[in-house]
């Protein structure tokens, strides 16, 4: 694996960790060890869906703004989604998710934007460039 690829996923897992310990297990007293189990997936799956897959292929190569919307909506819903899913397997109800993961989800897509720029300009610098831009 690239390097590069492995700090990306290390710095968004630090991100999503810090964000979920605060709100499902510090505000909503979601066990620590299902938060971790959340983060660890969450991440898995909008590293490799979000940013590297959707954010650098959705819309025109040079259209930064709207990749990045694109793939800040995605990872919003997968958040939500994804907490809820898990929550629920680990044997939370319905409800008791809806505001955890809304909140959750909201301030993750709020680091994603910023994320998303950190992968155009460290992770993949240079990817979406034009060939004669080069």
């Amino acid at each position: 694996m690239n390097m590069k690829l492995l700090i990306g996923f290390i710095v968004k897992f630090i991100m999503i960790t810090a964000v979920l310990l605060i709100v499902l297990a510090w505000i909503f007293d979601v066990p620590v060890v299902d938060t971790l189990l959340i983060s660890l997936a969450l991440t898995a799956l909008s590293y490799v869906m979000g940013d590297l897959f959707i954010f650098l292929h959705a819309g025109n190569p040079t259209d930064q703004k709207t990749r990045n919307s694109i793939a800040t909506f995605i990872d919003f819903t997968v958040a939500f989604l994804l907490i809820w899913l898990v929550g629920r397997i680990l044997g939370s109800t319905s409800e008791e998710l809806l505001v955890p993961g809304l909140l959750s989800a909201m301030i993750l897509a709020g680091g994603e934007w910023f994320f998303h720029k950190y992968v155009d300009r460290r992770i993949m610098p240079g990817y979406n460039i034009p060939a004669r831009n080069r």
